[in-house]
């Protein structure tokens, strides 16, 4: 008779085989999970060329671009530079059958996980994932992540960091592929739908990763122009490759510059107008993430969300996080309501005052 042990290996094992058999026919059978290469190309090139002011609010533009079944491409590494006032109003909107593609990222992707969950997925829902990593780095892991995991709710399609920024890099360029020198050899090749070659050229192996075209990208910059000239300082963060493979791309800003001063420094534009369909200002957008020269990280509320996600992940009880969506997403209208309920000014000062005011050029 086994004992409890030995019957949760058995189990385990006989789920990662589950696992490692469908990987192997998705591989087989492989379908882009967005737009193929050919229709972003043909996404990309019937855009309008001209300058034209994209500026809108961050509602309207999820309005006419966030649809059910889409591929969200999500900016930003970790907790630098994410787009959370886009995420927010994404899920107050609700949008079911998502695909989230990333490199890597936190609390934006918890928050759409914690409403598919509070929700019951008659909201908000995720159907699958592409990335490198999900998680809040020195914080610790993503517990919301691990319970959708664990409980087979999601489909995973995983990279290296590298491997999935070359994949951004691959659907900016236009191309189907890109070859790596990662993956190959490794685990990796059991957890993707990446593929070994035989180089052309140099007979050499080389392991193939397919291009990634978001249906919709949604960044946060520092500043732009109302055209959607943008400037990053600080880590890129995959944000140019992401705005630039994705259909249509929203950004929302800290500022927005006349464009004079856009054209006075014209090698600071990090990512091209003609790739951005909204632009959308919105100061703190990134809260409580960080954004190089304008505020620090606020860890007490990273903290206190996945706390809350992992106590619904040990106990089941959900209370906690349901009462975080009742007080902080559907009691508020805009992404400012939330930001005056839940984060007292002095903090807003102190964060200001820990980014130390690094050097930023906005003139």
């Amino acid at each position: 008779m086994e004992t409890g042990i030995n019957s949760k290996i058995v189990e385990i094992t006989q789920v990662s085989k589950d696992v490692l058999e469908k990987q192997a026919a998705r591989k087989k059978n492989f379908e882009y999970w967005g737009p193929t290469p050919r229709d972003a190309r043909k996404a990309a090139v019937a855009k309008k060329k001209g300058l034209i002011d994209k500026r809108t609010t961050i509602k309207e533009a999820i309005d006419t671009y966030i649809k059910d079944g889409i591929n969200l491409g999500i900016g930003g590494f970790v907790n630098t530079r994410v787009p959370t006032a886009i995420v927010w109003n994404i899920v107050k909107k609700g949008v079911k059958d998502l695909t989230l593609s990333f490199q890597s990222n936190s609390i934006c992707n918890e928050w759409i996980a914690g409403a598919m969950l509070v929700s019951n997925s008659n909201h908000v829902s995720i159907k699958r994932v592409e990335l490198s990593w999900w998680g809040y780095e020195i914080i610790g892991i993503a517990p919301l992540f691990r319970y959708l995991v664990t409980n087979q709710m999601i489909e995973l399609d995983d990279y290296t960091n590298y491997g999935m920024s070359v994949r951004f890099k691959a659907g900016a360029m236009g191309i189907p592929f890109i070859p790596t020198r990662d993956h190959g050899g490794s685990d990796m090749e059991l957890v993707n739908r990446g593929a070994m070659m035989k180089c052309p050229f140099s007979g050499d192996n080389v392991y193939a990763v397919p291009a990634c075209n978001p249906d919709v990208g949604i960044v946060h910059t520092q500043a732009c122009d109302m055209y959607g000239n943008a400037r990053i300082f600080g880590a890129l963060c995959t944000c140019p490759e992401i705005a630039q493979a994705a259909s249509h791309t929203i950004m929302s800003t800290e500022v927005i510059l006349p464009e004079d001063a856009i054209r006075q420094y014209p090698n600071l534009t990090e990512i091209p107008y003609p790739v951005i369909d909204a632009v959308c200002e919105q100061q703190f957008g990134s809260w409580p993430g960080a954004v190089y020269g304008m505020y620090w990280f606020d860890m007490e509320h990273f903290l206190k969300f996945r706390s809350l996600g992992d106590e619904f992940r040990k106990t089941g009880n959900m209370d906690g996080l349901k009462r975080y969506y009742d007080e902080y997403f559907f009691s508020c209208d805009t992404w400012d309501d939330f930001i005056a309920k839940i984060v007292p000014h002095k903090k807003l000062i102190e964060l200001r005052r820990k980014d130390g005011q690094q050097p930023i050029i906005l003139t």
